[in-house]
């Protein structure tokens, strides 16, 4: 089961969830030579990650980076691109010079065979995720597929995972909101050496609860995380407040 660690706010949680990431880089550098790594996007990651990518204990220069999603026919620079997300707030900041992006405008299939291609070439060392109002992780909606192995594909995203994109601001109407995206694979994340899953805020709640405390189903996409043996689950109080056994918060 994941390890949950619950902070008094939102702040101190990301910190935390960044120097344990911090950490967990270095480790991968020093046993390897080289860490790599996969990086969720999206409104709740965005304090975790201006705190990791300010790091400058960790030797950038060897990390790699893996884009964990994208979305399906938007024209490249699109301001709710995942890729512009991606360049502004990881590899730009943190000076990452070896990544994988999956580049808005470009064939979808091209894009796959050579994600897939890429990311086989060795082990992930460790993948930083969120957990959408929908349950899902990365695109993968409800109900998500468990069983493919393929690293990425092709998804269709539901209603409430474009009204999320709405709600946080990255589209002005649901109609503007791509219908289809490229994700990776439930199975190619559970691939990474250790996860670490950072999810503030209120209206993640009920996800994070069916998630940690449900049954693992397809239909709570994020519920897999319960069968990996290194998951650390980074709360705020609102994102935790409807678990049933609820940990102490960490000062």
């Amino acid at each position: 089961m994941p390890t949950v660690r619950l902070f008094p706010d939102k702040a101190q949680m990301a910190q935390a969830a960044a120097d344990h990431a911090a950490g967990l880089l270095q480790e991968a550098i020093a046993r390897h030579g080289k860490a790599r790594f996969i990086a969720a996007t999206g409104a709740s990651q965005l304090e975790f990650l201006a705190r990791l990518t300010c790091r400058h204990d960790v030797d950038w220069s060897r990390t790699e980076l893996f884009h964990l999603d994208e979305y399906i026919g938007l024209p490249p620079g699109h301001g709710a691109s995942f890729v512009k997300y991606i360049r502004e707030r990881i590899i730009e900041p943190a000076g990452i010079s070896r990544y994988t992006l999956l580049e808005p405008g470009l064939n979808p299939e091209v894009l796959i065979r050579g994600a897939s291609r890429l990311i086989a070439d060795a082990p992930i060392d460790v993948a930083f995720v969120g957990i959408g109002e929908n349950g899902h992780l990365a695109f993968n909606d409800p109900p998500a597929d468990f069983e493919t192995r393929e690293p990425y594909l092709i998804v269709h995203l539901d209603d409430a995972c474009r009204r999320q994109q709405v709600g946080e601001g990255w589209f002005h109407t649901l109609d503007e909101v791509p219908a289809q995206a490229i994700s990776m694979s439930v199975r190619q994340i559970l691939e990474a050496r250790q996860i670490l899953c950072i999810v503030p805020d209120a209206r993640k709640a009920q996800a994070v609860a069916a998630a940690l405390e449900g049954p693992v189903t397809p239909d709570v996409p994020a519920s897999i995380l319960q069968t990996h043996p290194l998951v650390t689950v980074y709360l705020d109080p609102p994102a935790a407040s409807l678990l049933r056994v609820r940990p102490s918060p960490i000062n």
